[in-house]
């Protein structure tokens, strides 16, 4: 039985319902976009850890949504869930919009993606229903499969010849059991800044029964024409058949939605537990959010920029000798070998003598003997903080190769 049949038999009258690192950082007050530098225990960095794709953390149309929605409403507002007392026709409005944005019927507001994610899977799957997911699956993915109660089949990270292997074990399994395949994986993987190869998957529908979900966090506001997502880039909108992305990467908020039709959303509202036993998103949030939206519509110039700088950082990577992977997107992992004592030191060397703040992925995320610095490029750096930055990288790599950071564990440069 297909997966979304199982949905809409499990759903009964429900359709017929009426739908209702360590340290700590300060951030400057500013009257405009906020800057990439900021201090972290007192000292000025450059930072290139902050989710704000697109800038928008501190836009000042964004800050002016959020001040009138707190002023409107407070910050408590609305006092309850979704399905109970806390629905309102901004909430509605908000969904509607970012339903036509990606493609899809209707979506769902969730409070919060990781959250969200987990709970999505709960309320897809049963005991019989089978997953198939990729390696390198976000943990949000990882902690929804661990509440199937079904079987799951692994395949190598973005390998479709293995996934075609797995959907044939999982084709076999739902014959017996009457269930439904759901194949899970990622728009952009957050780590490596690969693509998930959704166009190849979806030709597997050819082959196989099974629906497509899609965790795009990182792809919705950076990829495709119009920054609606990894599947737009990929012209895979409708071989999509759940898509969900989080506010908190080029929205530079809190929450996530949900997307898919019109008859999956509605069991959404009603079946996913994170937000059944939750108060809706706070009014704030809501109008900050419907601006963030029109802007990240309306301002392919913020786009334009993000692209600017992450081209610029990554050919300077390239060209300098550096690897960054494979990545294809604005994510930009850089690669060196080393235990965690040098890794450590280098980030701290970083810090204290460079004034660059990086992210620091260790192994059981990556292999051992590897470390790996997750640069996010934003709409608010410059050329000149990509300069230097691959100035203080190459610096740093001469010293982890000639063995500085095993001697040297904490350099501070006092």
């Amino acid at each position: 039985m297909d997966i979304f049949d199982k949905v809409a038999k499990r759903m009964g009258p429900l359709g017929q319902h009426q739908k209702w690192s360590h340290g700590y950082f300060s951030f400057p007050k500013l009257e405009g976009e906020i800057a990439p530098h900021m201090k972290f225990n007192g000292k000025e960095l450059l930072v290139w850890s902050l989710n704000n794709y697109l800038g928008l953390a501190n836009h000042p149309e964004v800050r002016k949504a959020d001040e009138q929605g707190a002023a409107d409403f407070g910050m408590a507002y609305p006092m309850g869930a979704r399905m109970m007392s806390g629905n309102s026709k901004y909430h509605e409005q908000l969904e509607q919009d970012l339903a036509a944005f990606v493609g899809k019927e209707d979506s769902f507001l969730l409070n919060f993606g990781y959250q969200g994610m987990v709970s999505i899977i709960d309320a897809l799957l049963d005991r019989n229903d089978v997953v198939v997911y990729d390696g390198e699956s976000h943990a949000c993915i990882l902690d929804g499969l661990r509440l199937h109660m079904g079987k799951r089949f692994v395949y190598k990270h973005n390998n479709v010849e293995d996934a075609r292997k797995q959907l044939q074990r999982a084709t076999k399994l739902v014959e017996q059991t009457g269930g439904g395949i759901l194949l899970i994986t990622e728009g952009v993987f957050g780590m490596s800044g690969a693509q998930g190869k959704l166009k190849e998957l979806i030709e597997l529908k050819k082959e196989f029964n099974f629906r497509l979900l899609i965790d795009d966090a990182h792809g919705f506001g950076t990829m495709g024409a119009t920054g609606a997502g990894t599947h737009e880039a990929q012209n895979s909108i409708e071989g999509v058949d759940v898509y969900f992305a989080t506010f908190a990467k080029s929205m530079a908020g809190i929450g996530a939605f949900v997307a898919s039709t019109k008859q999956l959303t509605d069991y959404f509202r009603y079946n996913m537990r994170s937000q059944t036993f939750a108060k809706a998103l706070p009014m704030p949030m809501v109008f900050g959010l419907m601006k963030r939206l029109e802007l990240l519509k309306n301002s392919p110039e913020l786009r334009e920029k993000l692209w600017t700088i992450a081209t610029a950082l990554q050919s300077g990577l390239r060209e300098r000798g550096f690897d960054i992977g494979i990545t294809d997107t604005v994510v930009t992992p850089v690669f060196f070998k080393g235990d965690l004592a040098e890794a450590t030191a280098l980030t701290h060397d970083l810090r204290q003598n460079y004034g660059i703040f990086c992210s620091i992925v260790m192994y059981p995320v990556i292999p051992k003997g590897m470390i790996e610095l997750r640069l996010i490029p934003t709409a608010v750096h410059t050329l000149d903080d990509v300069e230097l930055t691959l100035s203080a990288f190459s610096e740093v790599a001469a010293k982890l190769k000639t063995g500085y950071y095993q001697q040297n564990l904490f350099p501070t440069g006092e």
